[in-house]
């Protein structure tokens, strides 16, 4: 909003105030003290509304280690709390006229409807039930084909064509070594990105602070990838031709070996309304939490940073940024696969964080070492820009 008013203004005299504006830099930063600053002044009166109308409700899952009983009557749906400030960083600071953008709202917000209809029904039931499955990954997979085929998708040229490339960017491997292109195919394989990631980021929020951090560390990652792919920024590199070494210009991502990406500095934006909006939520819900985050915001964040994987061209590259969801689902997974088939239990108890509470590890331990890994992982992701 505030950049369109820029553009609007930017001829004028009224438009040199605001010429800071034009700068990705500074609106990524301006995007995530924005969404900051509104969690920390919006959370309290949140949070005690959310205790009032929930006063005496259980928010707590019936399959859960017994120790977490003692957290009934914390309020849950404060994934409100970081909507309001993903929405608010993005539309005052982002480019509004970016498809990119509009598709990661889009996503974010149709997939934290189908987490707010899960919480609603938990409550309004008084079970740990919800939304059942095969209805939640329907309304997924709806609002996924939606901005494929909606929003992604230019239907005037005839025949249908993508407005995303379908070309897949390998870690460590430059662009121009192996791309291969998986054609109409990729529809299936981003949707396996988008709703599994969605899916794990909703398992993984069982402890207080244990999504949110690696969420943080994720929109963070995004943020230096989108940019770095979709700066029209050059760099100095030396060039031989025949013989003669020359000094040229060469776009940011042409010199790292990845994918450019339209709208990638737009995107950093709405990286950087997620990273402050998680760390105004995660003052709230750090151990012990005051609030829960509820799969109106579990659901939104994993469709948010899946959404992000496919814009970004980093498909591939998530499943090292999303390690510590990855492993989550994973042991879901894995658990349920060999109770059917051998009777037999892998783990003390899935997701993952419930098996090492059981061994006696202490929750605050636990949630901290999730973190580590997840920056580490994180930390190796981005390392790939340089190793190609």
């Amino acid at each position: 909003m505030l950049y369109l008013l820029y553009e609007w203004l930017k001829d004028t005299d009224a438009g040199k105030w605001l010429n800071f504006l034009k700068y990705p830099t500074f609106r990524i930063v301006a995007a995530a003290m924005a969404s900051l600053l509104i969690g920390m002044v919006v959370g309290p009166r949140l949070i005690e509304w959310l205790r009032f109308k929930q006063h005496g409700q259980s928010n707590v899952r019936a399959d859960t280690p017994e120790s977490h009983q003692k957290k009934k009557g914390t309020p849950t749906l404060g994934g409100t709390l970081i909507l309001l400030g993903i929405f608010s960083g993005t539309i005052l600071f982002a480019d509004l006229h970016s498809r990119a953008v509009w598709v990661a709202l889009w996503m974010t917000f149709g997939y934290a409807f189908i987490g707010f209809l899960d919480d609603w029904l938990k409550l309004s039931k008084r079970n740990s039930k919800g939304l059942p499955g095969r209805y939640k990954m329907s309304l997924q997979t709806l609002f996924y084909l939606v901005a494929i085929f909606g929003i992604l998708t230019d239907w005037t040229q005839g025949a249908p064509q993508l407005l995303i490339s379908t070309k897949l960017t390998i870690p460590f491997i430059p662009t121009h070594w192996a791309n291969p292109d998986l054609g109409w195919a990729y529809v299936a394989f981003g949707w396996v990105v988008v709703v599994g990631t969605s899916n794990a980021v909703n398992i993984t929020d069982g402890l207080d602070g244990l999504a949110i951090a690696p969420t943080m560390v994720a929109a963070s990652t995004f943020a230096v990838l989108c940019y770095v792919a979709g700066t029209s920024v050059a760099v100095a590199d030396i060039v031989h031709h025949d013989g003669v070494a020359k000094l040229v210009g060469v776009p940011l991502h042409e010199y790292l070996g990845i994918a450019p990406v339209d709208g990638g500095a737009e995107l950093a934006v709405f990286c950087a309304a997620i990273l402050g909006a998680g760390i105004s939520f995660l003052w709230f819900n750090a151990y012990p939490a005051s609030v829960f985050m509820g799969d109106v915001g579990s659901l939104a964040l994993g469709g948010a940073l899946g959404t992000l994987a496919m814009l970004s061209k980093n498909e591939l590259t998530s499943a090292i940024i999303h390690a510590v969801f990855l492993a989550e689902i994973l042991s879901v997974m894995l658990q349920v696969a060999s109770f059917k088939s051998t009777g037999k239990r892998i783990f003390k108890m899935a997701p993952l964080h419930h098996h090492f509470e059981l061994l006696g590890v202490a929750e605050p331990k636990i949630i901290v070492r999730f973190w580590i890994v997840s920056i580490l992982c994180a930390s190796l992701a981005l390392a790939s820009l340089k190793l190609r």
